[in-house]
């Protein structure tokens, strides 16, 4: 069964970081495309970063520049580091292969940005 559980989120002021990371189980992370993903209230969830079983790395628009997505393949995580946050990054984050997600998804890490 494919678990995934996210971590490291929290409350931050704008123009901070936070690091997420995603662990999973079931499943060998490195073979897969994996992505970042988050949904902010009200909104439908929506893809934030990626990255290829090569190690390749794209980004939305609205965090290019200010998040950077990588991997450790021997951990079987992927992480997500973000920096020069803003209020419209709050939402809860979630990792999942991309992009053809499993089913099951983990609870999310939640990222609030305010002062």
């Amino acid at each position: 069964q494919v678990q995934f559980v996210e971590s490291g989120g929290g409350l931050v002021q704008p123009g901070g970081s936070l690091r997420l990371s995603c662990a999973a189980s079931g499943i060998v992370l490195r073979i897969y495309t994996v992505g970042w993903y988050r949904q902010a209230p009200g909104k439908q969830r929506e893809l934030v970063a990626v990255i290829t079983d090569g190690g390749m790395p794209n980004y939305a628009d609205s965090v290019k520049g200010r998040f950077t997505i990588s991997r450790d393949n021997a951990k079987n995580t992927v992480s997500l580091q973000m920096n020069s946050l803003k209020p419209e990054d709050t939402a809860v984050y979630y990792c999942n292969r991309y992009p053809r997600s499993f089913a099951s998804w983990g609870q999310g890490t939640q990222v609030t940005v305010s002062s």
